[in-house]
């Protein structure tokens, strides 16, 4: 079995204010992917990858106001270019038949912590809280036990992320820090799951920064309703540094309803970030970074809704889906005498708007993060539904 495809959303975007004060508007080409899928042997192994060109598309970076991560603020930071590629034996003991699997997996992709990688879900705009929900793009080695609705997974990583879009990991730091998740599938298109990781010194690449402990968990739903697909997703991740000393939480939550092409979503979330030393450019902070360069704490509470609709149908090739989406939000100081959102961007909320097109041919993008047996395959909706396939 082969499958490929390439994905892109070309979008312009517009947010206000942006760090300084005033308002920046940029049309960016998102997402530029292209994908391979294979099962060679019979089955017996299975290779994900996929490229991203973000590093060509998306230099400086994503507008997104309270975003943040790899040096970069209030825009998501583009992917490397290698973002996935990892072999697994997802049945060793060919015992799937028997309701239960062992698998292995190694490469460069997911350690076993938290949700899917956002690119995946309804939204054009990142949440903020991809650093707390994800731990990607490291070289991984992960074992995975199936049985029956119960999935259990642990794997080592190297700690270090990275610091440029055509950066490797540090091979050196493999098996630095590890992860493990239990998931639930406690009924068809329902999941479940709960998850810890021990990462060390993410933000410093030779390894002399702060080590982190994150906690992830979540609840995912995917089923047919009232002629249509419902898609419901909640979740809550907590980084701890420094022994306790910095903690950041999140909450998010997450719904879409797709019916004859047409598709509506709505994303709530509340996110505590770092406030970091930046540089003469309002957008980046200080790299490597280190505990010191950690200012104030912000929350940051973000409504996003959008509208969607798919103008090919469903057993076409190819994909074209223009797609409008708006934020409106709110930052706020835990720290305020450190520093202080009205006083950095002007005001202490803000607004963003995007104009995008899905553009696609081949397979659809599929949930990143889970190898082996641990991969959780969606449930069939109703007939026709746009961009649903399972995997």
């Amino acid at each position: 079995m082969l499958q490929v495809g390439i994905h892109a959303v070309p979008a312009w975007e517009r947010a206000d204010p942006v760090p300084g004060g005033g308002s920046l508007a940029e049309l960016r080409i998102l997402q530029p992917l292209a994908m391979l899928h294979a099962a060679p042997l019979g089955g017996f192994l299975v290779v994900d990858a996929m490229l991203n060109f973000e590093g060509l598309t998306l230099e400086d970076g994503q507008l997104a106001p309270g975003n943040w991560g790899e040096g970069f603020v209030d825009r998501r930071h583009p992917h490397t270019y290698l973002h996935e590629l990892i072999v697994s034996a997802p049945d060793l003991l060919r015992s799937r038949e028997r309701d239960w699997a062992l698998s292995l997996a190694a490469g460069k992709g997911f350690a076993p912590f938290g949700t899917d990688d956002p690119m995946g879900r309804p939204a054009l705009r990142y949440p903020i809280n991809h650093h707390y929900a994800q731990v990607l793009e490291r070289l991984v080695a992960i074992g995975a036990l199936r049985a029956g609705s119960l999935i259990l997974e642990a794997g080592t990583f190297n700690g270090d992320e990275p610091e440029e879009p055509d950066q490797w990991p540090n091979a050196s730091r493999f098996a630095d820090s590890w992860a493990a998740r239990i998931t639930v599938l406690p009924a068809p298109g329902f999941e479940v799951q709960t998850s810890y990781a021990y990462v060390k010194s993410p933000e410093h690449r030779p390894g002399q920064g702060l080590a982190q402990k994150k906690w992830s968990a979540s609840a995912r739903a995917e089923r047919p309703f009232r002629g249509g697909a419902l898609y419901a997703f909640a979740e809550w991740a907590e980084s701890r540094e420094s022994a306790g000393f910095f903690n950041f939480s999140s909450l998010l939550a997450e719904a879409a309803w797709t019916a004859r092409g047409h598709r509506i979503h709505y994303r709530f979330e509340q996110t505590e970030r770092p406030e970091e030393v930046r540089t003469l450019d309002l957008f980046r902070t200080v790299r490597p970074h280190t505990d010191n360069s950690i200012l104030a704490t912000t929350r940051w509470t973000v409504h996003t809704a959008g509208y969607g609709i798919e103008l090919l149908p469903a057993d076409s090739p190819f994909r074209i889906a223009p797609a409008i989406e708006a934020s409106y939000g709110r930052s706020e100081s835990e720290t305020p005498v450190s520093f202080d959102p009205a006083a950095f961007y002007g005001r202490d909320t803000f607004w963003t708007i995007s104009l995008g097109v899905r553009l696609g041919w081949g397979t659809r993008l599929h949930r990143m993060g889970r190898y082996g047996a641990a991969r959780v395959e969606r449930e069939p909706a109703e007939s026709g539904r746009p961009g649903h396939t399972t995997h």
